[in-house]
């Protein structure tokens, strides 16, 4: 479902001269349908750029990635973005939404750009907001002033509002209590057990061993000479 091969990725640094800083180069991997593959290595060993490489976030400057039949790499603006609404999923570490939307329309989002009816899209919300232990009080607020906690379980409820068929997790468990780290990982679990194909970003090395099938080292995607 994503196949990444002979990637490369070098930053330019416009305001220091334009100094180029090559940052990956050969990169391969491969995740199947129903796999959770975890993405580890040092702090800027990479990990974080791969998963924007792979969302459409940075331009690569070769190889391909294949999420499905469309090569990222080559992709036009609006392929991309159509894969994003219904193919490719992604939960950042961070909650980006316009300002004064309330909750429920803000994880309801992904299914109403698909066509879902509002109700039917917010009462998909809803079920997963109590499920994620968001009071409800809080569903007709902007979260753009809830806790870190409570924007991650809103980030966490939007990328699992439509199922799709691939998606990237970034540090999914982050900042958050026990119990909601527990309903996170059964989320991931019913995920992979549909046929999801997962790549993620796990510190938590207990979240890694209960969810990953392998794990893949990015260390070993630094251009010759830098790692």
């Amino acid at each position: 479902m994503i196949r990444i091969s002979d990637l490369s990725k070098t930053f330019t640094l416009h305001n220091q001269g334009r100094a180029r800083i090559p940052v990956m180069a050969g990169a391969s991997l491969q995740v199947a349908a129903g796999e959770c593959v975890g993405l580890v290595g040092a702090s800027g060993a990479g990990k974080s750029t791969l998963m924007r490489l792979i969302w459409g976030n940075y331009l690569a400057d070769g190889g391909r990635i294949e999420v499905g039949d469309l090569d990222i790499v080559r992709a036009a603006p609006r392929e991309i973005i159509a894969l994003r609404r219904a193919t490719l999923g992604y939960v950042s570490q961070f909650l980006r939404v316009v300002p004064r939307v309330p909750v429920l329309d803000v994880v309801a989002e992904p299914l109403r750009v698909l066509g879902r009816p509002a109700e039917e899209a917010r009462a998909v919300a809803a079920g997963l907001l109590e499920r994620l232990n968001l009071p409800s009080r809080l569903w007709s607020l902007s979260p753009t002033t809830f806790s870190g906690g409570e924007q991650q379980r809103v980030n966490i409820a939007r990328g699992f509002a439509h199922p799709y068929p691939a998606l990237l997790l970034d540090e999914p468990t982050a900042s958050l209590d026990a119990a909601n780290r527990a309903v996170v990982l059964e989320m991931i679990a019913e995920a992979k057990a549909r046929g999801a194909a997962i790549l993620g970003i796990f510190h938590d090395e207990g979240a890694r061993a209960q969810v990953c099938d392998r794990l893949v080292d990015v260390t070993a995607f630094a251009p010759r000479g830098v790692a």
